[in-house]
């Protein structure tokens, strides 16, 4: 599925490469911007359910929330993407993405009130909606060099340890608070503010990344063409590809979903969800790694995995069993690995022609196949789960015995 690269010799831009940092020097500093906004966001995403519980929410509206926080990550970028393309300013849409997480995430251990708590719980998702077409594109000049699976398998990967360390870092501190959330999600403001630095350093050492591609002899991203011309359409490969990855993602219910579960049927106790969160997100790092190889030496086909690992997903998590539990939320976060490497390594073969900003946004028309898949699909889980904590507990007022509180 992959397609033949174009060669040009076009001309590298003024500050590109040539400032100083590689193709992968470059992948890495990047990575580094990701590893430490993970730490923010990805500490802040691991307790989402039970802080929601907290706060009053049911299962349903936290299903909704996650839901609609994830299906604003994907579908606000038919606006992103496009924007980015026309103001060619990726740095600028990039920045101001990070800077929305950066400083809703503190602000979220704050509140007391839930449909405030909602509200950050989806700005941080606009967040992301807004930096991610930027950030691809900039990041896809470089994996030209690199190669785009093993490229976007080391960011991802680097994701991954800000990831670990976010979450963990929120259990120790809600173990020493007593579950008192504002001082654990107010410590994430030191990586988010170190973040922004870094990818201001990045900017000013690269400002015109397009210079990777040049040197390794890729075509650099043209003009966008008109509007309904013929090198705007989309390939049949990419729907087939588009209309799999929606269908796969029904029902891949959200971490807040999984969480709540957890803490509401007293499986484990508030301050174990983070750490639980934490091992999937190592589980999310070796799952990109092995699936982002394998696509450079296989290409697209090493994604039947993921169908796999998504029916896998619901099978395991929602029990009342730890164990088994415990088991599909590191099968979760496999699967949320070959998502976040593979999936978009195959966008940036599968339409090359599309202008950047586009494309890689998982991208310009994919969105409205994704989105409303992901709102729904990862709800209805949790709508389940409120039911039949209402039907079997609500009824009769009692907790199961032998488990702990939810505090």
């Amino acid at each position: 599925m992959n397609p033949a690269r174009t060669t040009s010799a076009t001309p590298e831009p003024s500050g590109g490469p040539a400032r100083g940092l590689s193709a992968w020097r470059f992948v890495l500093v990047f990575g580094s911007v990701s590893l430490l906004m993970d730490f923010v966001y990805e500490g802040a995403r691991s307790v989402t359910g039970p802080l929601l519980a907290h706060l009053g929410a049911s299962a349903a509206v936290v299903g909704v929330v996650t839901g609609a926080g994830e299906a604003a990550a994907l579908g606000l970028r038919l606006a992103s993407g496009p924007l980015a393309d026309r103001s060619r300013r990726f740095w600028a849409w990039t920045i101001a993405g990070y800077v929305l997480t950066a400083a809703t995430v503190p602000v979220l251990g704050l509140t007391a009130v839930l449909w405030v708590a909602c509200t950050l719980v989806i700005a941080e998702r606009v967040g992301k909606a807004v930096r991610s077409p930027a950030k691809d594109t900039l990041l896809s000049h470089a994996t030209a060099a690199t190669g785009r699976g093993r490229g976007f398998a080391v960011h991802e990967a680097m994701d991954q340890v800000g990831a670990l360390v976010g979450p963990l870092t929120v259990a120790g501190v809600l173990a020493l608070t007593g579950d008192d959330y504002a001082p654990a999600l107010g410590v994430l403001a030191l990586p988010g503010v170190a973040a922004v630095a870094l990818l201001l350093w990045l900017r000013a050492r690269v400002p015109d990344p397009i210079g990777y591609e040049t040197t390794v002899g890729t075509a650099a991203p043209e003009e966008p063409p008109p509007a309904g011309s013929r090198d705007r359409k989309l390939s049949r490969a990419f729907w087939a590809y588009a209309v799999f990855t929606a269908a796969t993602l029904t029902g891949f219910a959200t971490f807040g979903v999984l969480s709540y579960h957890l803490v509401v049927r007293h499986l484990i106790p508030t301050a174990t969800v983070p750490v639980l969160y934490a091992a999937a997100m190592a589980a999310d790092a070796v799952a990109a790694l092995a699936t982002g190889w394998l696509y450079d030496r296989f290409g697209a086909q090493v994604l039947v995995v993921l169908p796999l690992l998504s029916a896998a997903v619901a099978a395991l998590v929602f029990t009342d069993t730890v164990g088994v539990a415990v088991a599909g939320a590191l099968v979760w976060g496999a699967a949320v690995g070959v998502q976040e490497s593979t999936l978009r390594a195959t966008v940036a073969d599968l339409v090359p022609s599309l202008t950047s900003g586009n494309r890689h946004d998982v991208t310009q028309l994919m969105p409205l196949l994704d989105a409303i898949p992901r709102i729904f699909g990862r709800s209805h889980p949790a709508v389940i789960e409120s039911c039949h904590w209402a039907g079997i507990n609500g009824t009769v007022g009692r907790r199961r015995p032998g488990r702990g509180s939810d505090s």
